[in-house]
């Protein structure tokens, strides 16, 4: 919106969004953090006692600060402005489990998710068509409607649910979301710039990247809140737009590797063992962030910076492959 009123001061502009986000995501999240709603402890999780008394469901502070700066500082189309509804509705949505006195059904949790996953394939494809680009291969595939549609609810609900799954150690899934969507940033820059190309949601990204760092800077371990569902969810849908508007969706399983092992092994077996009764993993805690801790000893730091470092060496070798 104030690119529109600032004609051509678009990098000043750009700037000062940027430095906007973070900071009012810091301070904002000092005053209200008060305000939200007391994590109770789990009983599943490894150490999730730990956590209780802290608040939880900060998401709606940095999702909110970040779907207005990007309101008034990106260059908004019409279909940027259903993403950001549709990233706010699912933080909402994961608010109001935040805030419940007991947490919402799964299954109504999935509803929603596959709803919400279903607007965003239409939306894309309204706006883009169903045309796809395997980047490793330099292939390009027009794919039927209804076959890019199935594959894009797919994509959305699993970042959705993967994302949300490895919300459980500090700092964790905020620090891989980062590295992700940097990952799909400079994926846009090496694609698109060289051929003259100028995507208007690598600026998006970057505003999100910022309204997460305001938030790791209370999270950092020792925490002294959490963002609970209203933060991971919002985190997990956004993954799946910013990865499809690079027009290579399935680089996802290469940007996002780290968050599909980790939160993705588990809703794997869970899924397996209620669905069909099949159990693997007997020996593996999951999801696989537990497993680290409990099982081999991590610390919560040390389970933060190898999950990054593992998923900074894969995104290196994939921006490295897109460049030769």
């Amino acid at each position: 919106m104030i690119n529109w009123m600032t004609g051509d001061v678009l990098s000043i502009t750009a700037f000062i969004g940027v430095l906007v986000a973070f900071v009012m995501t810091c301070i904002l999240t000092s005053k209200l953090n008060n305000y939200l709603p007391k994590d109770i402890g789990r009983d599943f999780a490894h150490n999730g006692k730990l956590s209780a008394g802290k608040p939880r469901g900060a998401g709606i502070i940095f999702v909110s600060v970040f779907t207005v700066a990007a309101l008034l500082f990106g260059e908004i189309s019409p279909e940027t402005v259903i993403y950001l509804l549709l990233v706010f509705v699912e933080m909402f949505t994961g608010f109001m489990d935040d805030a419940a006195d007991e947490p919402w059904n799964e299954y109504k949790k999935g509803i929603l998710d596959f709803m919400v996953a279903a607007v965003v394939a239409l939306n894309y494809i309204h706006f883009n068509g169903t045309r796809i680009e395997i980047a490793t291969l330099d292939i390009d595939v027009v794919l039927h409607p209804v076959v890019f549609f199935v594959l894009t609810i797919i994509l959305v609900w699993g970042a959705i649910n993967v994302t949300n799954c490895s919300d459980g150690v500090d700092g964790l899934s905020g620090t891989l979301t980062i590295i992700t969507l940097m990952t799909i940033y400079v994926v846009n820059e090496v694609t698109l710039k060289p051929q003259g190309l100028y995507s208007e949601f690598s600026y998006i990204i970057l505003l999100f990247v910022v309204c997460i760092l305001g938030y790791l800077w209370y999270n950092a371990t020792p925490s002294k809140l959490m963002m609970g569902d209203a933060g991971s969810r919002a985190m997990g849908i956004f993954i799946s737009i910013a990865v499809l508007k690079t027009g290579s969706p399935f680089l996802f399983l290469l940007v996002a590797a780290v968050l599909i092992v980790d939160g993705g092994l588990g809703l794997i077996k869970v899924a397996l063992l209620r669905f069909l009764k099949i159990h693997i993993f007997k020996n593996t805690t999951m999801p696989l962030h537990d497993h680290v801790r409990k099982t081999i000893g991590w610390s919560n730091t040390q389970t933060v910076f190898r999950f990054a470092i593992i998923q900074i060496v894969i995104s290196i070798a994939t921006v490295y492959m897109l460049i030769i």
